[in-house]
């Protein structure tokens, strides 16, 4: 697999030859490509309905799958060219990383496994656009999801002068006529059965939609998760793992550093093989519908867990009020497609200051369906034994305690007097009417 350089150096060259049709030259578009059957019918249906030439662009975000056989796959649904662009560490690395230092998750549940993947997807749409000379992009989204927002906000902010096509959006066939048109077509499609799920994954998680999930009374089937064995068959025994950070990131586990798309792929094992990572949850959509959407992320949580622990020791009260406030704006910025917000980056810088001694060690349990944090260390730590301790050796003066508990009160305390007197009742009446707007049960 080749890196994104090579790719870029490849886009370059092959952008300055124009495919001609007779005497007509044939615009071209660049279709984010997935290589399921949405995406293979929107390579012939472009060419076909729009007289467009496609190049394929399949972009790497640890999603598997072999890229050689969709490449081709791409190429013999009249692709004109397929390109793989390797995008694991940048994700990793660029997006993720962020994502976890924000503590990122959208209604304080989903981690943004799809939408910190789209940003990077449009980049490199964006960019393979001007390499190859094309006035159009396009995306496989429905009409009804959020991934078209995040597809056609983030290539606005990237790239205005692009036009944006949604084939999938416009042609109006089910999942049934797409079928007929790829046979019709001699296109290389599944003609078996129809896959019980809508799938999406990458490093940081994996999502799972429609079938039987749409019912959100049903329980989701075994056969939903591949990330995260049966709570009730975890390894002999509980484990421990230790996870070491420097500035807010992960750089080790149990002693051993590692890179960070490593340390990812080793935890999402781990902590998946104690069926830790599943989640269940209806979702308010950016379209303004609610949807029973169900993921397996396991290394995010337990990532986001271990992070959000050690800031818990090493940061300021103030500073980690505001920043808990933040996390909440700066998921949903993510999940709403805003991700090239002037907003996202001033949140960034706020947030890189934040984690500048987010470091130390935390200590996690992983057992039957369930990891959480049992020990936490770091040089930074604002935890001090001498005033914490209620034992021997314990250093908090008590006495400027009272003083201090006085003042704190003391708006309050005039709070309740003055409007008890506004309201004509002698102090310690007791009756709470007129001072909240309760009005105290009639008496028999």
């Amino acid at each position: 697999m080749q890196s994104s350089e090579v790719k870029n150096r490849q886009h370059a060259k092959q952008a300055t030859t124009i495919v001609k049709r007779g005497k007509q030259m044939s615009e071209r578009v660049v279709l984010a490509y997935s290589g399921g059957l949405d995406t293979t019918v929107a390579v012939r249906w472009l060419k076909q309905t729009q007289d467009l030439d496609v190049v394929a662009l399949l972009i790497d975000v640890g999603q598997g799958g072999d890229t050689e056989v969709l490449c081709k796959r791409a190429v013999e649904s009249g692709a004109l060219d397929a390109q793989v662009v390797d995008a694991r560490k940048e994700f990793a690395n660029e997006y993720v990383t962020r994502a976890l230092h924000a503590n990122a998750l959208y209604q304080d549940r989903y981690p943004l496994v799809s939408a910190l993947s789209r940003p990077l997807i449009c980049r490199h749409l964006a960019d393979a656009a001007h390499h190859y000379g094309a006035r159009y992009v396009a995306h496989g989204c429905t009409g009804k999801g959020n991934d078209q927002v995040r597809f056609e906000v983030s290539l606005a902010a990237l790239s205005p002068d692009l036009e944006v096509l949604a084939p999938c959006r416009g042609w109006g066939m089910t999942r049934d006529q797409a079928v007929g048109y790829g046979l019709q077509h001699n296109l290389p499609i599944p003609v078996g059965p129809a896959a019980p799920y809508s799938i999406d994954e990458n490093l940081w998680g994996r999502a799972i939609e429609c079938g039987v999930l749409e019912d959100p009374f049903v329980e989701p089937p075994d056969d939903v998760w591949e990330r995260t064995a049966p709570a009730s068959k975890p390894p002999a025994g509980p484990t421990y793992l230790q996870i070491e950070f420097r500035h807010g990131l992960p750089v080790a586990l149990d002693g051993v550093p590692m890179e960070f798309v490593e340390l990812v792929g080793k935890v999402d094992k781990l902590a998946g093989s104690y069926g830790f990572g599943r989640i269940d949850m209806i979702e308010d959509r950016v379209v303004g519908i609610k949807s029973r959407e169900v993921y397996e992320a396991p290394a995010a949580l337990t990532l986001i867990a271990a992070h959000a622990e050690l800031e818990h020791l090493t940061l300021d009260r103030a500073v980690l009020r505001t920043k808990r406030g933040l996390e909440r704006t700066y998921a949903n910025l993510a999940y709403e497609g805003l991700w090239f917000s002037p907003l996202r980056e001033a949140l960034d810088a706020f947030i890189r200051t934040t984690a500048t001694h987010v470091n130390g060690v935390v200590r996690m349990k992983l057992d039957s369906g369930n990891v959480r944090v049992v020990g936490r260390s770091s040089p930074a730590s604002l935890y001090e034994t001498a005033l914490a301790t209620y034992d021997r050796g314990d250093a908090f003066d008590h006495k400027a305690a009272e003083g201090f508990v006085k003042l704190w009160g003391l708006p309050l305390k005039t709070w309740a007097r003055t409007r008890r007197a506004d309201a004509g009742s002698p102090p310690g009446a007791g009756s709470w009417e007129g001072i909240t707007g309760w009005e105290e049960p009639d008496k028999e």
